[in-house]
């Protein structure tokens, strides 16, 4: 049981840090490839929607493996507690970029008539969707390095892992 629990996290965290990096390839094709930045806008916006929905659902099915192998004490290296810190960062960042970042960003898209590279860009909602963009960003890096870390604590099991990992 306590394997199938391991590979079931593992499978969760993979698949979300595999998104973010699948992401990062996808938004460079569709600008680079489609006809303008409005066109590519619509396919990363839903793209990335998508991923935050993929990635609530591995964040939520990794914390509760994990919940449960402490809670079976079949696993209670102290490489969980750090464990599960990073994941609910994870999932706290993606929950404010789906329903805070994304949305205003989406508002400053329609307030300037539906494209940002045709408006003005002295407009303040240009502007706007500027910084929020550059947060946008940010807060997806933090949450591929903190996956990546993550994929880096999940195999640990014993002491003598923990020891050759901070040797």
């Amino acid at each position: 049981m306590t394997t199938l629990l391991r590979i079931l996290r593992s499978f969760a965290a993979t698949t979300w840090v595999g998104g973010l990096i699948f992401f990062g390839f996808v938004t460079k094709v569709a600008f680079s490839s489609l006809p303008n930045a409005h066109e590519a806008g619509i396919i990363v916006r839903g793209t990335l929607s998508e991923l935050h929905h993929i990635g609530l659902i591995a964040g939520l099915l990794y914390l509760l493996l994990t919940l449960t192998l402490l809670a079976t004490q079949r696993d209670s290296h102290p490489a969980r507690a750090a464990e599960l810190v990073l994941v609910i960062v994870m999932l706290i960042i993606t929950l404010y970029s789906q329903f805070s970042i994304l949305p205003r960003m989406e508002n400053d898209r329609l307030s300037v008539g539906g494209d940002i590279a045709t408006a003005s860009q002295d407009l303040p909602a240009v502007h706007h969707f500027g910084r929020l963009h550059g947060l946008s960003v940010k807060m997806e890096g933090a949450v591929l390095i903190e996956g990546l870390l993550l994929l880096v604590l999940a195999p640990i099991h014993g002491r003598e892992d923990f020891d050759r990992f901070v040797s």
